[in-house]
């Protein structure tokens, strides 16, 4: 567990200019064990998607949500209440800050994991949210679900559209070790890699500053389209209207 007094400042400086932050051995792994338990106490091995047809197809993206502090599970409060993690998100985000939703993602072996997209439309860059994820096991070469960030994006407007899964030449890619945690800005592009071990797992603290809405992630920003998650529809063909 990091226990030294962090470079507050020092690491949002980092992450205003890169998009992302990692800080590795952030959190106990016996607190990660517990919670990579009950998360597989949920899912299982082989859950059902949640997803439509539509979104998993056009969206290359097969990642199964729980979000386990709307069920009781209070065990997901202590990641929530770290005081550290407090104290960095006020720095980034600055006062008044406030949290969305925490929500695990599951892949199962085999899927795809997600295309590169923009958790919410960049139009405004004052509004967006953090996702503050946390991994409860390994990311290695033999698992997949490397993360792809492209440093800097969450200043270059809108993603470009092409390929959903095109390799980036300024991409760098993450493997998360357990305990880590990753800040993550809702503008900057980011995509993850197929899952060919077991599962793959992360949870999202998602965050937001003072003055967003709530809903500033109901539409995700995709390659080929924009998605409603509200009403589970396509609410811009960016294919077409290019």
């Amino acid at each position: 567990m990091m226990t030294v007094n962090l470079p507050i400042e020092e690491l949002a400086k980092q992450f205003w200019k890169q998009g992302y932050l990692v800080l590795e051995d952030f959190f106990e792994p016996e607190l990660m064990d517990q919670y990579d338990q009950l998360i597989l106490d949920h899912f299982g091995y082989t859950p059902e998607f949640f997803h439509n047809e539509e979104f998993l197809t056009k969206a290359a993206t097969e990642v199964i949500p729980w979000f386990p502090q709307q069920e009781g599970v209070s065990a997901f409060d202590i990641v929530e209440n770290d005081e550290r993690l407090k104290v960095l998100s006020e720095a980034i985000l600055g006062e008044g800050w406030s949290s969305l939703y925490c929500m695990t993602m599951f892949s199962k072996q085999g899927t795809k994991g997600q295309a590169w997209h923009q958790d919410c439309a960049p139009e405004d860059a004052a509004k967006f949210n953090m996702n503050r994820l946390i991994y409860t096991s390994d990311i290695t070469p033999e698992i997949g679900g490397q993360t792809l960030v492209v440093p800097g994006s969450h200043k270059r407007g809108e993603l470009t559209i092409g390929d959903v899964n095109e390799e980036f030449s300024d991409q760098i890619e993450l493997t998360p070790t357990k305990g880590t945690l990753v800040l993550l800005h809702g503008h900057t592009w980011h995509r993850v890699r197929p899952v060919k071990g077991k599962y793959r797992v992360s949870t999202n603290y998602r965050s937001m500053p003072k003055g967003t809405p709530e809903d500033i992630t109901d539409i995700c920003v995709y390659r080929n389209m924009r998605y409603r998650f509200e009403t589970n529809e396509v609410v811009e063909d960016r294919l077409a209207a290019n």
